[in-house]
């Protein structure tokens, strides 16, 4: 099962600390990565300012949504390896401080490139979340990682802050007052967690195994399973806050205030239900929830595919007209539920992680997180070719529905292949030992 290129079920390294310094630690961090959260996915709760101001296409406004996403996920890898190395308290510090610069910049941005650019920079806070699950791992054992590591994730919350906030700044002051604000409240945050973050605590014997190079992170088939996973769970539920809010306005013509309304649901239901996955992923493994989500996930999303449709058959006395579309309740029924499922999902792929390389968070989760973060990236780009190309919005969960069961299926076949790399090398240890 998940035990494969482990060498001992528990981490070598006997580490001290207070339930105090936990829980202080936990709290601090969720409250770090919420705040870094809201600012990486800032862009999302500005999609009509900005297709007003700057008068974008789909495509252009996808290009936008993915430009934070892809520096996130790419810093995610350093900040993981580095993190192992240096520490992840101290790097975190300096990641929130470099994020303040172009929050600040941001009301001078008038261009598409300008935004483009700020929206690069600012995606450097992506890489909190490698930091933050190395930092966190540290504090507690190992039957309370998931757990644990579910709490912290409940920082995905820090989505909400955008669609709570942003419509009030624009109904009531300017969405360029947005860059000055955020640039105060992470700056607040920089220095609650730099004042009062427990550091890590100290190993009382030195890691018997050494830190991942990328070269061994890139050739287990484990860990491309794990990102596979967390490309799903973790890339759609990005690309669907970012696209959701602008989904209902033009699906459904809802209001603005009604659009980011829909979107906080689904936002807060799926990040606040990520704790109780981690519990789950604790008490069943991480793999029997993982499979449980796909399955829920594809059935929800065949239903969410079909586009609204029209037929008429033709009878022998008279024509049956039929009128066929997902309303709107139906709609946002199925999305929590996708929703809630992702959570689960989230939180129990790390409890996988931290399984099979509780000495490697940092390297190991910052390239699984990297790899999800590529979801956040490269799905709401093509969700904007597509709708422009088709010239109908249920397309993006047809796309999610093949991306999920695609995902699925090269899965299945890894899995497969760990078992027969298991098989062998049983059986030439077998051989050895009857040889010698």
């Amino acid at each position: 099962m998940d035990t494969l290129f482990n060498k001992t079920s528990r981490p070598s390294r006997i580490m001290h600390w207070s339930p105090q310094q936990s829980t202080r630690a936990l709290f601090l961090a969720t409250l770090a990565f919420a705040a870094n959260f809201s600012v990486w996915t800032l862009y999302a709760a500005m999609t009509e300012p900005l297709l007003a101001t700057l008068q974008l296409s789909l495509t252009e406004l996808g290009v936008l949504l993915s430009a934070p996403m892809l520096t996130g996920a790419l810093t995610r890898i350093p900040a993981g390896l580095l993190a192992d190395r240096l520490g992840a308290r101290r790097l975190w510090c300096v990641q929130m401080l470099l994020c303040l610069p172009p929050l600040w910049l941001l009301p001078q941005a008038q261009s598409f490139d300008a935004y483009l650019l700020l929206g690069l920079w600012i995606g450097l806070s992506g890489s909190s979340f490698a930091l933050g699950i190395r930092y966190i791992s540290d504090f507690f054992p190992r039957q309370r990682q998931g757990t644990a590591m579910g709490i912290f994730g409940v920082g995905n919350a820090g989505a909400a802050i955008n669609l709570l906030l942003v419509p009030l700044l624009m109904q009531y002051s300017h969405y360029q007052m947005i860059g000055p604000i955020y640039t105060l409240g992470l700056g607040l945050v920089l220095l609650v967690f730099w004042l009062f973050a427990p550091h890590a605590p100290i190993a009382a014997a030195p890691a018997s195994e050494p830190p991942l190079s990328i070269k061994a992170l890139l050739g287990r088939i484990h860990i491309w399973r794990l990102a596979l996973y967390y490309y799903f769970v973790f890339g759609s539920f990005l690309a669907l806050l970012m696209w959701l809010p602008h989904y209902y306005m033009k699906a459904y013509s809802l209001s603005i205030q009604q659009a980011m309304a829909f979107t906080l649901l689904f936002v807060a239901s799926s990040s606040v239900v990520r704790s109780l996955g981690g519990w789950f992923a604790d008490r069943y493994g991480g793999r029997a929830v993982n499979w449980t989500v796909f399955w829920i996930c594809l059935v929800c999303l065949f239903f969410l595919s079909y586009p609204p449709t029209t037929m008429t058959i033709h009878g022998i006395d008279k024509d049956v007209h039929l009128s066929i579309a997902v309303n709107l309740w139906w709609f946002t029924g199925l999305l929590v539920i996708i929703g809630l499922a992702q959570g689960f999902g989230r939180a129990s792929v790390y409890k996988l992680i931290h399984d099979r390389y509780p000495q490697q968070m940092g390297a190991v989760g910052g390239l699984v997180g990297a790899i999800g973060a590529l979801g956040g990236c490269t799905l709401p780009l093509l969700f904007g070719l597509l709708v422009d190309w088709s010239g109908f919005y249920s397309i993006c969960f047809m796309l999610l529905y093949g991306v999920l069961a695609a995902c699925m299926a090269v899965s299945y076949f890894a899995i497969q292949a760990e078992r027969f790399e298991r098989r062998v090398a049983q059986a030439s240890e077998q051989n050895f030992l009857e040889q010698d």
